[in-house]
């Protein structure tokens, strides 16, 4: 319920501060008084789109501030789920708004999102305007009504997720019969990619290994002399010039012979000797070398066909590496085995999805069932509600058929059928009903639906439009018995009839003053109700009838 509503230079409101009760209440004014600016704060609370232009001018920005008692509407698992601080009681809500157009929202100050305003506020207040009426043109918004009446929320879940499945199971079919078709289509073309790939039998290092292969073929010729060059210089076989490793021989000899007399030498010998040993394994390894160094045209064209072949199919794929192309063969692999494969898995997802498709059938009739049952007693209830509201020769019946294709609400197509004249013919109700009589099936809709919505707060905005006298008061009757309920009615009016019976009467006005137009909103005494609903009946010139008759219909 809404307890208290603060608005700080708000459009045309310097600063508001309002308590509200339970029950039903009424809020009358004149016309351009504010009432519309009440709704438009109320309507930032509940996540509506934030305008800079709302913001009063010549101020940097606004604050709207509600304050909801909570108690027994059930919304503490919606706190918890939005990890947000509530005290299982009273919630506060806060809107600011800058002139520069920024937009900041706190739920008991804690920063919350838009979005998690709207979901708070579709369980805090419904406000109900003349462009609601538009909704009875709207299948989805009867077929809501039917299954509130139905209670069927669960049944319609479950329904909803076998749908889901369903259609998920189909697309997936869809998508694997394309596949196999696609990869019908390329099979053989897949294999003959594979097969030139696989005629190069990849493995990894082998392009590494085989350029290296080829680049030795190409200079085998300068290898080899390079190679006997050094093994000559080491070993001395050219001509009569010593090599390294003689000439090592030589000085250890030389260094061997002074051991006697310089006992140092023999360390310097020994020194001498390893490295002759060394050289004289480098030189033999050197000549082996070059004996196995092969000067072979037949094996460098074989090698560098091969590289050729290599080097092409890395650039018709446009790949830089060996390793890329095994992937790309490996991806060639896994698709002919899909292709091999898609059968079996086309068959699998068939399957699933008949299965799905009866899941959806028997949750389809078990909902269409309970439709059914509902829709006459909302032709019932409608019928009672309607006749009292002067249309006494009320036909309302709620046609429920098969829709052409199920959809994710069922397999119904739900229109309400409407006739106000005896024996007149069953049209579309957003088609053939009157003004008047369009508001009289929305209040009896919403009297209807309210008792099974747990909703804290309704609000009609002269839902009154184009009813007057005796039925105006038949239907501030229906809007006070709904705030009997145990909830917050709220009827914004210009009937006088209506705002008599209002438990609580709130006045929206305007002031001029230096600074420009301000409106307020004042809750009425006694007094102050007899001289509002005074004027409601005879306008701006009060006269003694009208407070006469003011004070009949508040029946003072």
């Amino acid at each position: 319920m809404l307890q208290s509503l603060f608005i700080k230079n708000y459009a045309l409101i310097d600063e508001l501060h309002i308590n509200f009760h339970r029950g039903f209440s009424v809020i009358t004014g004149e016309t351009g008084a504010g009432k519309s600016i009440l709704l438009g704060a109320i309507g930032l609370l509940l996540g509506q789109r934030a305008d800079a232009r709302s913001v009063k001018a010549g101020e940097n920005r606004c604050i709207i501030e509600a304050e909801f008692d909570l108690r027994g509407y059930g919304l503490d698992e919606f706190f918890e789920s939005e990890d947000l601080d509530f005290d299982g009681q009273s919630c506060i809500i806060r809107r600011e708004l800058t002139a520069a157009g920024k937009s900041r929202a706190f739920i008991n100050d804690t920063p919350a999102s838009v979005a998690q305003l709207k979901m708070l506020g579709s369980r805090l207040i419904d406000i109900h305007s003349q462009h609601q009426n538009l909704l009875l043109a709207q299948e989805d918004f009867q077929l809501s009504v039917v299954d509130i009446i139905a209670g069927d929320q669960d049944v319609r879940r479950l329904y909803e997720q076998h749908f889901q499945h369903y259609r998920q199971t189909l697309n997936l079919l869809r998508e694997a019969k394309e596949a196999a078709q696609r990869d019908r289509d390329e099979e053989d073309y897949l294999r003959f990619q594979l097969s030139q790939i696989d005629d190069l039998h990849l493995e990894p290092g082998k392009q590494e290994e085989l350029e290296m292969e080829a680049r030795q073929l190409e200079h085998a010729e300068e290898i080899r002399e390079t190679l006997w060059s050094t093994e000559t210089l080491l070993s001395g076989d050219s001509g009569n010039l010593p090599g390294a490793v003689q000439t090592l021989r030589d000085a250890e000899r030389q260094l061997s012979s002074i051991t006697s007399l310089l006992p140092q030498a023999d360390a310097l010998a020994e020194r001498l000797n390893s490295c002759r040993i060394e050289l004289d394994d480098i030189a033999s390894e050197v000549s082996s070398q070059a004996e196995r160094i092969d000067v072979n045209p037949s094996r460098l064209e074989q090698v560098n066909d091969w590289l050729s072949s290599l080097y092409t199919l890395q650039k018709k794929h446009h790949l830089n590496t060996e390793d890329e192309l095994i992937q790309l063969a490996n991806d060639f692999r896994q698709r002919l085995e899909a292709t091999e494969n898609a059968e079996s898995r086309i068959q699998e997802l068939t399957e699933a999805a008949e299965k799905a498709h009866k899941d959806v059938i028997a949750a389809g009739k078990e909902l269409t069932t309970a439709r059914m049952k509902a829709a006459k007693e909302v032709e019932r209830q409608m019928t009672e509600r309607l006749q009292p509201l002067g249309i006494p020769n009320v036909k309302f019946q709620v046609s429920v058929t098969p829709r052409k294709e199920p959809d994710a609400t069922g397999f119904d197509q739900v229109v309400f059928l409407f006739s106000a004249n005896k024996n007149g013919r069953l049209e579309p109700v957003s088609e053939v009903a009157s003004g008047g009589e369009i508001a009289r099936v929305m209040l009896s809709l919403k009297a209807m639906i309210s008792a099974s919505v747990s909703l804290p707060t309704i609000i009609f905005d002269e839902i009154d439009t184009g009813v007057s006298g005796q039925i105006a008061e038949r239907m501030a009757e229906i809007m006070r018995q709904m705030g009997d309920g145990g909830r917050q009615v709220i009827s914004i009016t210009h009937l006088p009839q209506i705002a008599a019976l209002g438990e609580h009467h709130y006045r929206v006005y305007k002031e001029d003053n230096d600074q420009g137009t301000t409106s307020h909103i004042l809750q009425l005494n006694t007094d102050e109700r007899i001289t509002e609903i005074a004027h409601l009946l005879s306008g701006a010139q009060l006269t003694d009838a009208a407070i006469q008759n003011a004070k009949s219909l508040l029946r003072i």
